[in-house]
C-alpha cells in the first residue's frame, strides 16, 4: 500500500521506477542510488517542480539486516548479565523505599534503556583510550552523559563488577554519612565516578554539543592530539521537550561534529503519560535532527519483527506500522499478545494470518529495536563509522521494560518505586534470577560467582574497555600562575586617566596571554558582545575560532582591529546564546578532568543575561566542579544606564551566592580586581581547588586609586578599609561599606559628611558581601558547636575589622537591599547596621537619576548615615528635615519597588 493519499494513475510505470532503483541498488549499491535520486530531485527542482522536502523516512530501521553488523560479544552472557543488572537495579530502589523515609528513586527509565547502556559500557565507552597511552591524557576516554533516572542501573553494573559493595548499594540516596550513593549523576558527591551533572533535563543534551565542539577546538589548536574520541549523550524523547536539549542541535551541524553522538531512549512515555500519544515521537525527532543536519539512525524493531516484515510483499504491515500512534503503542504493550492480535494485527486479514501460527506469547515478545542487542549494536557501529556530521540514534523502547505488571507500559511506571513481593516474584521468573522464593522479601541482590563464566567475561570486558565506567580523572597538570605584581599597571593609582572595571579586566587578561605557559590555556569567551566590553582589540590578536577559518574577506579588513576567524583562533565566540557561552565555558571549565589540560575560561557577558538566564547551567558547573572564571559586565541597577529594565542587574550576586564553590566579588577598583583574578588563578590552576568565580565589572569610567599590598589579604576575605574621614571635635562617627560604582557614592558622601556635618567615618570596600556572609555563618556555626567549651569564641571578619570602630554601619550597593542584609547577624554585637540597595525594576535614565531613584545616591547615603546618628542621639533629629530638602531627598516619593 502507498505511504501517500494521492492515488497510483500508472502502476506499471511506477514498477518500472522501481524496478530500475532496484537494479541500481543491485548493481552499484545505496551510495550510488542515493546519488542518482538526489540528482533526480535537484533536476526536479531546477525545472520549476515544486518538491516539498521531507525529513521523514519510513517507520522502520535504518539499517536494514542485511548490512547488521557482527555482534562483537558473546550475546547469551551478556544477556544474563544485563538481566542481573535490572534485578540490582530494580532491587536497590525498592530496598531503599521498603526503608523509613520514601527515599525514591527510579526504576523505569533504566529498565527501559539497559540494552543500549550494556552494549556501549561492554564494547563501545573507552574509559582509557590506547591512542593517549603514555601522554598526560592517557587517563582520558570517551564522555558519556547518562541519562540521570538511570544511575541505579549504573550502579547495578558496577556492584556486578566489584566496584560497589552490597552495602554501598544499601546507602542508595542516603549520602549524609559521606559513604552513600547519589540519586544521579553528581560528580561533586562522587568526584572518581560520575563525569557529568545531567538530572536537570535538557542540560546534558547542550553541554555534550558544546563539549564536543570544544574537543575539537583543543585538538585544532594543537592543544590535544587528534583522536577518534567520542562524546555521547543519552536522553529521554521526552526531555526533548526542554528547549535546551534541541536548541543547539544546529551547532552540532554546522561544525560537523562527528566526534557526537546522541542516544535518544524512545520508551514513549514521560513522566505523567506518553509523549506524543496521538503521533509518534520518533518521527517528529527524525525531522528535526534531519532537518538540522544530523546523520540520524532508527532503531524502532528487534530481529524477530524481521521475518514478519519479510513477508510484508504488499506493504500493509509497514502501513499499519506508519499509522499507528505512540499512545496505542504504549497499550499494546500495557496488555497482552491476545490483545495486540486482535487491535493491531487484526486490522488486516492478511496480516492477522501471518501471525495466525504464532502464540499470544510470541506476539508479545515481538521486541521493539532499543532492546535488541543486534540491532542497538549495528547503530553504535554505524554512529562510530559516520564522518562528517553528529549522529543521533532513535531507539524504541518500552518504559518500565520486564516490570509486568508492576509497571511496565504504564502511565504510572516513571513513579513505581515500591512491588509486591509477587510482583517481584514474576520479574525473577521472567529473567531467570538464581533467587529462592523464600529470599523474595528479602529483595536480595545478585552476583555471579567469582569463578564463573560470567563474571570472567565481565572482568575481561572491562579490560578491554580501559577500566571500569563511568570514570572521572583527577590526574591533571598544574600551571605556573603569574604573582601580583605582574599587575603592578593595575594595582598602582592611575592619577587622572579614567576607564572602567570592565577595560581593566581586558587590560588584565592581555598580560596574562603573554604568560609562556598559562597564556596558551586561556579561553576568553563572548556571547556575540566583544566590543561592548572593549575586547575587539583580541580579534587579531588571538583570532576567533572556526572550524573553516575565514573564507572570506571582512569588510573591516584594512583596520587594525578587523574580524578575524582562524581555525586556531583562541577566542570563543559564541553568538547570542548565553546558555551555549556558559556550555563552552563548562567544557573549557572542565577540560582538567576530561582531557588532563588545565584551560582557563573567562566568560564574559551583561550580568542581567548570567545568573539570571542561566541559573540552572551555573548550578551544573558547580556540580560539575568547573574552574574557570564568569565576568558579569555592565553590572548593577544604576551602572548601565539607558539600557532600562530587562538589562539593568541588580540580584545577580544574591543567585550568585547559593551555589557553594562559586566565589564572587564586587571590585570598584582596577587594583581589586587584579589582586582578586590573580588569587583565582592560583586557587584553581595552582592549587587545583574545585571552585569558580564570579566577578561584575562595570561599564563606568573614573580614577582608580593604589590598592596597597596590606590591603590585598582583607580584599579577598571581602572587606578592606579604603579611606578614613577624621574630623577635628567630630560630631559622630559613621562606618560605611559600598561594592562596585556605589563605593564611589559611598566616597562621596564619607566626604560630605566631614564638610558639611562634621562627621567623621571610615569607608570601607566591601569586595564580597557573599563571602563575609560566608564567614559570618560558619563561624557562627563553629561558635555554636563549641559553646559551652573552653575556647574562645571566633570573630567573623566584619567584626574583626568594625571591633575598634565608632558608630553605626551603613552599607549600599547596587544590588538589592538582600545583598548587603547578610551581615547584619555578624556585625559586632549591638552595632546599629541600615542597608541601602536597588530593589524594583530597572529603568532607563542617567547614572545620576538612577541612583536617585533607588536612593543610593551619594546623598542618600550621607542622609541614610545622619538619620542613623539621629537614631543613637548623636545628631539632632530635628534637623534631617533640612538636611533631606537640602539633599533634594523627598520624603513622600514612590517606593522604588512599586514604582
Amino acid at each position: 500500500m502507498a505511504q501517500d493519499s494521492q492515488p497510483d494513475l500508472d502502476r506499471q510505470e511506477t514498477q518500472e521506477w522501481l524496478d530500475s532503483l532496484e537494479a541500481v541498488l543491485a548493481a552499484a549499491g545505496p551510495e550510488r542510488a542515493h546519488y542518482l535520486l538526489e540528482k533526480l530531485i535537484a533536476h526536479a527542482r531546477t525545472s520549476g517542480l515544486n518538491l516539498p522536502y521531507r525529513a521523514n523516512t519510513a517507520y522502520h530501521n535504518t539499517i536494514p539486516p542485511s548490512q547488521e553488523a557482527g555482534y562483537p560479544g558473546n550475546p547469551e552472557i551478556e544477556n544474563r548479565l544485563r538481566a542481573y543488572a535490572r534485578w540490582n537495579a530494580m532491587a536497590t530502589v525498592v530496598r531503599a523505599n521498603r526503608k523509613e523515609g520514601d527515599l525514591g528513586g527510579h526504576i523505569a527509565s533504566f529498565a527501559s534503556s539497559s540494552t543500549l547502556y550494556d552494549v556501549g559500557i561492554n564494547h563501545y565507552f573507552r574509559v582509557r583510550h590506547p591512542e593517549l597511552k603514555g601522554t598526560p591524557h592517557e587517563n582520558c576516554g570517551d564522555l558519556v552523559y547518562v541519562q540521570g533516572h538511570s544511575s541505579p542501573g549504573i550502579y547495578a553494573r558496577s556492584f556486578l563488577e566489584g566496584r560497589l559493595s552490597a552495602e554501598q548499594l544499601d546507602s542508595f540516596r542516603q549520602e549524609v554519612g559521606g559513604q552513600g550513593l547519589s540519586s544521579y549523576p553528581h560528580p561533586w558527591l562522587m568526584p572518581d565516578y560520575w563525569q557529568f551533572p545531567t538530572v536537570s533535563m535538557g542540560l546534558g543534551p547542550i553541554m555534550a554539543i558544546y563539549q564536543a565542539r570544544f574537543m575539537r577546538y583543543l585538538e585544532h589548536r594543537e592543544l590535544l592530539p587528534a583522536t577518534d574520541r567520542k562524546v555521547w549523550a543519552f536522553l529521554g524523547d521526552g526531555e526533548c521537550d526542554e528547549p535546551e536539549s534541541l536548541g543547539a542541535i544546529s551547532l552540532a551541524s554546522r561544525e560537523r561534529l562527528d566526534n557526537l553522538i546522541f542516544v535518544v531512549n524512545c520508551n514513549l512515555q514521560r513522566l505523567d503519560g506518553p509523549v506524543r500519544g496521538n503521533g509518534k515521537i520518533i518521527q517528529e525527532l527524525e525531522a528535526v535532527f534531519h532537518g538540522a543536519g544530523w546523520n540520524v539512525i532508527k532503531v524502532v524493531w528487534g530481529t524477530n519483527w524481521d521475518s514478519l516484515l519479510m513477508q510484508d510483499a504488499d506493504g500493509e504491515l509497514r502501513e499499519l506500522m506508519e499509522q499507528t500512534v505512540d499512545g496505542d503503542y504504549q497499550t499494546f504493550r500495557a496488555e497482552n499478545g491476545g490483545y495486540i492480535r486482535e487491535n493491531f494485527f487484526g486490522k488486516y486479514p492478511k496480516l492477522k494470518q501471518m501471525v495466525a501460527s504464532m502464540t499470544d506469547s510470541e506476539i508479545y515478545s515481538l521486541r521493539r529495536g532499543g532492546h535488541d542487542l543486534y540491532k542497538v549494536n549495528t547503530a553504535y557501529r554505524a554512529a562510530i563509522a559516520h564522518r562528517g556530521q553528529p549522529t543521533v540514534i532513535l531507539a524504541k523502547t518500552i518504559k518500565g521494560y520486564g516490570m509486568g505488571d508492576a509497571g511496565e507500559a504504564k502511565n504510572i511506571a516513571h513513579q513505581q518505586k515500591k512491588i509486591s513481593d509477587d510482583a517481584l516474584r514474576r520479574v525473577r521468573d521472567r529473567f531467570r534470577i538464581p533467587i529462592r522464593d523464600d529470599q523474595i522479601a528479602e529483595v536480595p541482590y545478585y552476583a555471579p560467582p567469582a569463578d564463573s563464566t560470567e563474571a570472567q567475561y565481565l572482568a575481561e570486558r572491562v579490560k578491554a574497555m580501559g577500566g571500569s565506567f563511568p570514570f572521572r580523572n583527577r590526574e591533571h597538570e598544574a600551571l605556573p600562575v603569574p604573582g601580583v605584581k605582574a599587575f603592578a599597571a593595575q594595582t598602582a593609582a592611575s592619577g587622572e586617566r579614567s576607564f572602567s572595571t570592565t577595560m581593566a579586566f581586558v587590560r588584565i587578561l592581555s598580560t596574562l596571554l603573554k604568560e609562556k605557559q598559562l597564556g596558551p590555556r586561556l579561553v576568553p569567551i563572548v556571547a556575540d558582545e566583544s566590543r561592548t566590553f572593549g575586547m575587539e582589540g583580541l580579534f587579531r590578536q588571538l583570532g576567533i575560532y572556526s572550524l573553516h577559518g575565514q573564507r572570506y574577506r571582512p569588510e573591516d579588513a584594512d583596520q587594525l582591529m578587523y574580524y578575524r576567524e582562524d581555525r586556531k583562533g583562541q577566542i570563543l565566540q559564541e553568538g547570542i546564546s548565553e546558555a551555549g557561552s556558559l556550555s563552552s565555558w563548562i567544557a573549557a571549565a572542565t577540560a582538567y578532568s576530561n582531557h588532563g589540560l588545565s584551560m582557563v575560561p573567562f566568560f564574559i557577558f551583561y550580568s542581567m543575561f548570567g545568573f539570571q538566564r542561566i541559573g540552572d547551567l551555573a548550578w551544573a558547573a558547580g556540580d560539575s566542579r568547573a574552574r574557570g572564571f564568569l565576568l558579569g559586565a555592565t553590572s548593577g541597577r544604576t551602572t548601565l544606564n539607558g539600557e532600562g529594565l530587562q538589562h539593568e542587574d541588580g540580584h545577580s550576586h544574591v543567585l550568585a551566592s547559593v551555589v557553594p564553590n562559586c566565589v564572587s566579588y564586587d571590585p570598584t577598583y582596577a587594583g581589586e580586581l587584579a589582586v582578586i583574578i590573580q588569587d583565582g588563578l592560583r586557587r584553581m590552576v595552582a592549587d587545583k581547588e574545585d571552585v569558580y568565580y564570579y566577578i561584575t565589572l562595570m561599564n563606568e569610567n573614573y580614577p582608580h586609586p593604589e590598592v596597597k599590598p596590606a590591603q590585598h589579604a582583607d580584599l579577598l576575605k571581602g572587606m578592606y578599609l579604603r579611606k578614613s574621614h577624621k574630623v577635628a571635635k567630630a560630631t559622630g562617627e559613621v562606618q560605611l561599606l559600598g561594592s562596585g560604582s556605589i563605593l564611589r557614592e559611598v566616597e562621596a558622601a564619607a566626604e560630605m559628611l566631614a564638610a558639611e556635618h562634621k562627621v567623621a567615618s571610615q569607608v570601607w570596600s566591601a569586595t564580597s558581601f557573599n563571602l563575609l556572609a560566608r564567614d559570618g555563618r560558619a563561624v557562627a556555626r563553629r561558635n555554636l558547636l563549641k559553646m559551652g567549651s573552653k575556647a574562645k569564641p571566633e570573630r567573623t571578619h566584619v567584626q574583626v575589622c568594625l571591633d575598634k570602630t565608632k558608630g553605626p554601619v551603613v552599607a549600599a550597593s547596587d544590588y538589592v537591599k538582600l545583598f548587603t542584609e547578610q551581615l547584619r547577624a555578624y556585625l559586632p554585637e549591638g552595632r546599629n547596621y541600615r542597608t541601602l540597595g536597588t530593589d524594583g525594576f530597572g529603568r532607563s535614565d542617567t547614572r545620576a537619576n538612577l541612583r536617585r531613584h533607588f536612593e543610593v545616591s551619594r546623598n542618600h547615603i550621607a542622609y541614610a548615615a545622619l538619620a542613623s546618628l539621629a537614631e543613637e542621639g548623636a545628631y539632632d533629629p530635628a534637623k534631617l528635615r533640612k538636611v533631606a530638602k537640602a539633599y533634594g531627598i523627598d520624603p513622600g516619593q514612590a517606593d522604588p519597588i512599586g514604582a
